[in-house]
């Protein structure tokens, strides 16, 4: 069978592409490992603890950069290193912020701080459920720690049970969710409407 030239490729040819493509996979490490140790970070949901803002199998992009310069506030939904086993993730919501003190009776949060120092009751429309009863927490938090739930506070393993969460084992907030397609929005979970608003007690 004839077999034009064009179709061959010469040793050198076949040397130089290898060769770029040595070249292209060094490039893509040295691009990508630092964007995921230190930008962004992919991370798939697993278990039911976020329901219903995040669901099983859900793909996200966690932002590993935005809390080297601002600190986490309350609202946001973190993904960070196990207490109990670092080589487990997590995904939770902040509920308590350093040096402030939160009380859970009768499944509501209250939260005391310098400005409020009579304490004010979280607005709460991501919970999916609550209909076990928590046991009473009253809890003081020291420099640099947080108190997290999961917004299925009927199925989440969180503050509740294993204690406080320390400001070095964060991650990233959540930036981005890529999967389902009919599901992708950035900063999901995200909620403002928890931060310093009085309500009665």
């Amino acid at each position: 069978m004839f077999e034009s030239e064009q179709n061959k490729f010469s040793d050198d040819e076949k040397k130089m592409t290898f060769s770029e493509m040595v070249k292209f996979l060094v490039l893509s490490i040295l691009i990508v490992l630092p964007i995921k140790y230190f930008v962004a970070q992919p991370f798939i949901v697993s278990g039911q603890s976020m329901d219903n803002t995040f669901h099983n199998g859900q793909y996200l992009i966690v932002d590993r950069i935005s809390y080297r310069f601002a600190e986490p506030q309350r609202g946001d939904v973190i993904v960070f290193r196990y207490p109990r086993d670092p080589s487990k993730y997590f995904i939770k919501r902040v509920i308590a912020l350093p040096r402030e003190t939160i009380e859970i009776k009768d499944n509501e949060v209250t939260i005391f701080n310098d400005k409020f120092s009579e304490g004010f009751k979280l607005k709460e429309p991501y919970i999916k459920s609550w209909d076990k009863n928590s046991p009473y927490i009253k809890e003081k938090l020291g420099e640099n720690e947080y108190f997290v739930m999961g917004d299925n506070r009927d199925n989440s393993s969180d503050s509740r049970v294993w204690g406080v969460l320390s400001r070095n084992r964060i991650t990233g907030r959540v930036l981005l969710r890529l999967f389902p397609f009919n599901k992708i929005d950035y900063l999901p979970g995200k909620q403002e409407d928890v931060n310093e608003t009085k309500s009665e007690i």
